[in-house]
């Protein structure tokens, strides 16, 4: 027999002892479990984990009685109670027209009353639309079933004909299905700008 065969015949042995001492050696130097260790969480979070039901990235969509579409989203909704209305963070809504014009409404917080058809904006309210208008509030109530909103505080703005401020603000359609207007009342200040072509 050549000096080949013989050491293709002694590596046959020798590499899958080698195999199971490499694996023994794994097990034995390997450490153990330690079966005592504790969640990462401190207790308190866990309570309140359980106690406070929420959904993440909920996503609500549905038309007016005009054909206007309406989709409400947000980052964390926690649903109502009895006489209380689901709470939500950082709500989003955006509106369609059938007309194609848009208007985004976004704001820190929020309350969605779906039995009355209301949504409440709450903290750092911005009402954006595609015909130009940049609108901040505290707060603004609307309608999820008509084009209807109200901010009861004050508001500041601007769009094609320059900036505003007033006392509040009411945008509604006077007649069904027909254009939104929006009213500024309580102290309306306009800084009217030339440059704007009018609307």
């Amino acid at each position: 027999m050549d000096s080949y065969s013989r050491t293709v015949r002694l590596l046959k042995v020798i590499l899958p002892l080698a195999a199971l001492a490499l694996l023994s050696t794994v097990f034995l130097l390997s450490r153990g479990v330690d079966t005592t260790a504790t969640i990462p969480f401190a207790e308190h979070d866990i309570k309140a984990r359980i106690g406070d039901q929420q959904v993440t990235a909920p996503y609500f969509s549905g038309t007016t009685s005009g054909g206007d579409e309406v989709i409400l989203t947000a980052s964390v909704a926690r649903p109502g109670g009895e006489g209380r209305p689901a709470e939500a963070e950082k709500l989003i809504a955006r509106i369609t027209m059938t007309g194609g014009q848009r208007i985004t409404l976004t704001s820190e917080a929020g309350m969605v009353d779906f039995a009355g058809q209301l949504a409440t904006f709450i903290g750092k309210v911005q009402i954006s639309t595609t015909t130009g208008y940049e609108i901040l509030s505290e707060r603004l109530e609307t309608e999820l079933s008509g084009l209807a909103a109200r901010s009861p505080g004050q508001i500041s703005g601007t769009g094609p004909i320059g900036t505003f401020t007033a006392g509040s603000m009411l945008m509604e359609s006077k007649i069904e299905d027909g254009p939104i207007h929006t009213l500024f009342k309580n102290g309306v200040k306009l800084v009217y700008d030339p440059k704007q072509p009018e609307r």
